[in-house]
């Protein structure tokens, strides 16, 4: 039975819904994640606790699963957000500046979901088009309500557009910078280990070219992470951008919005979401639910 007292997803419909399923948003992430250990605290935690060294692509996988529940999850996506704030109890430790740090400390915990509102924000001007003002704050008011769903108080995340951009801003100045993670997420000659997915035959496959592909693809990984940061957070950061750069990013971006509005459905979307929308579409046409205005327009 659905507990009322539960915070709930994201509505279907709405711009969080038609976004977060697309199989463009993958290539944002690389981004909010570089954003998010930008900050000292959250650096350190993952530096010092995560697996994604010995196991990037279990890790990828594992968060992409978690980041599809917030929103598509339904039910579930309660409990997700508690299973995330169990396993961060013992994070804790020494941040790159010397202070002590835990990751359900609110400033720390609030920043990393916060950082995905800018990137999606700017990522769908390369990727999909421009939000309106409307769809903008649709969008906030949407990430806020993943945020609780996370367990995020209302105290400790700005709660208009208004208060979020003065937050933003000072946690750049004051916050941000080029951590040894950072530093990793960008370089082109880190050793990634071949998926271990898949497969046996494909996984040999890779694991027999992998020294071929893994250059090639660790150049666009990081031209993709430091191209889809918002340049202020790049700038904050300290991370290089040319003109060249600039102008290869928009020639591929698109490319990609003129190819994936013709893919039908099943490549389109994530299965998560592709799965939730098939399922609100059925509950409407079975008239249990009006459908709602305004995801179509942000998914374009």
């Amino acid at each position: 039975m659905n507990n009322t007292n539960e915070p709930a997803p994201p509505p279907p419909g709405g711009v969080l819904w038609s976004l977060s399923g697309d199989v463009r948003a993958l290539l944002m992430l690389p981004a909010a994640l570089t954003l998010q250990v930008a900050h000292p605290a959250v650096g350190a935690g993952v530096d010092e606790h995560s697996v994604f060294r010995t196991d990037p692509w279990g890790r990828g996988e594992r968060s992409l699963s978690s980041l599809q529940l917030w929103v598509y999850g339904g039910e579930e996506a309660a409990e997700e957000g508690r299973r995330l704030r169990r396993l961060h109890r013992t994070i804790q430790g020494t941040d790159t500046r010397g202070r002590p740090y835990h990751a359900l400390t609110p400033a720390n915990y609030a920043w990393v979901h916060a950082t995905g509102y800018p990137v999606y924000r700017h990522g769908a001007r390369y990727l999909l088009r421009p939000l309106s003002r409307a769809q903008e704050r649709a969008l906030y008011a949407e990430w806020l309500q993943v945020g609780r769903v996370l367990g995020i108080q209302d105290r400790d995340m700005p709660q208009t557009i208004e208060e979020f951009w003065p937050y933003y801003r000072a946690m750049l100045a004051d916050e941000i910078e080029k951590t040894p993670v950072v530093a990793e997420l960008v370089a082109t000659d880190t050793a990634v280990p071949p998926p271990d997915r898949g497969p046996w035959a494909l996984r040999l496959l890779l694991g027999a070219v992998w020294p071929v592909l893994l250059p090639p693809l660790a150049r666009f990984r990081s031209f993709l992470t430091v191209g889809l940061m918002p340049p202020d957070a790049r700038e904050a950061i300290g991370l290089e951008w040319t003109d060249a750069q600039e102008r290869a990013l928009r020639r591929f971006c698109a490319v990609v919005r003129l190819l994936v509005p013709v893919l039908p459905e099943r490549l389109r979307y994530l299965p998560r979401a592709r799965r939730a929308r098939a399922a609100h579409r059925a509950a409407v046409r079975g008239g249990g639910l009006r459908p709602r205005r305004g995801g179509p327009a942000a998914s374009a």
